[in-house]
């Protein structure tokens, strides 16, 4: 990865005496990215579409609009469990007008956020949790609350996810209402996906998960549903038109390299 332009940098924070790493941004063309110490992008903001998300996998993110009543989207809680540059957590608040909730570590991170991508204040319907995300979601006022559980938590090598196993899932399957999906991100310069699909699956059955075909850029999203379901291919096409209708999003693109886990041939491959 090539180091990008205009590079600013924002000082280190600290949590429970372990020093975080450095904040620090650039600019390519219409497009800032947000960088944790190394040149590694960590998310990313269309500088004339500020509440648009622009990297194809963070998109995807939002699949579990596939699953509920459009609607009802505007009624439902969305928590991302890392803040990265705010995407989400910025389309879930402005676009889908959702009460959002994002658990950050770094108070510098949220700091460059709301100087440099375009982070609202929190409010009513959106706050901020400076907090150990593992921590934080053991609390009983999310249990059972959460319709959106977005996940992407990674360190500023980017080497694999920072909380990935059975039980860390379990307490995300606790947050989720009974229509409630969670998303994750499974990306790492090491192969780590077979191990988050058994933690995943040890946590809401094999018969929950869902999977995108990785992005270019290695990036594969994982959907967990509370409740498991199937719906016919009608049923998702209809609902990915409306998707793409209201709020933009490619969805009807998802269709194409978006389906269950099919773990039987997941086996076969890896023996």
């Amino acid at each position: 990865m090539s180091r990008l332009s205009r590079s600013r940098k924002a000082g280190a924070g600290k949590s429970d005496g372990n020093e975080l790493p450095d904040v620090s941004i650039s600019e390519v063309g219409e497009v800032r990215f947000l960088h944790l110490g190394t040149e590694w992008i960590q998310g990313s903001m269309l500088l004339k579409q500020p509440f648009e998300i622009e990297l194809d996998y963070v998109r995807r993110m939002m699949a579990w609009l596939l699953f509920v009543s459009p609607d009802s989207v505007s009624e439902r809680k969305a928590l991302q469990l890392g803040l990265g540059s705010a995407a989400l957590t910025k389309f879930c608040f402005k676009k889908l007008r959702m009460d959002t909730t994002a658990i950050e570590i770094n108070p510098q991170v949220l700091a460059v956020c709301r100087a440099w991508f375009k982070l609202p204040p929190d409010g009513e319907r959106l706050r901020v949790v400076l907090a150990d995300a593992g921590l934080e979601i053991l609390k009983s006022e999310y249990a059972g609350t959460i319709d959106a559980l977005q996940v992407d938590l990674y360190d500023h090598e980017a080497a694999a996810p920072v909380l990935d196993d059975p039980d860390f899932y379990r307490s995300c399957r606790n947050l989720l209402t009974d229509e409630g999906c969670l998303t994750v991100n499974l990306f790492g310069r090491e192969s780590s996906y077979e191990r988050s699909l058994a933690s995943l699956a040890s946590a809401f059955g094999e018969d929950a998960l869902w999977a995108f075909a990785p992005t270019h850029e290695g990036n594969t999203v994982v959907l967990a549903q509370r409740t498991p379901s199937r719906p016919s291919r009608e049923e998702l096409t209809l609902r990915a038109e409306v998707i793409k209708e209201r709020w933009g999003l490619p969805a009807p693109k998802w269709l194409r390299v978006f389906a269950p886990i099919d773990f039987t041939a997941l086996s076969s491959t890896s023996t």
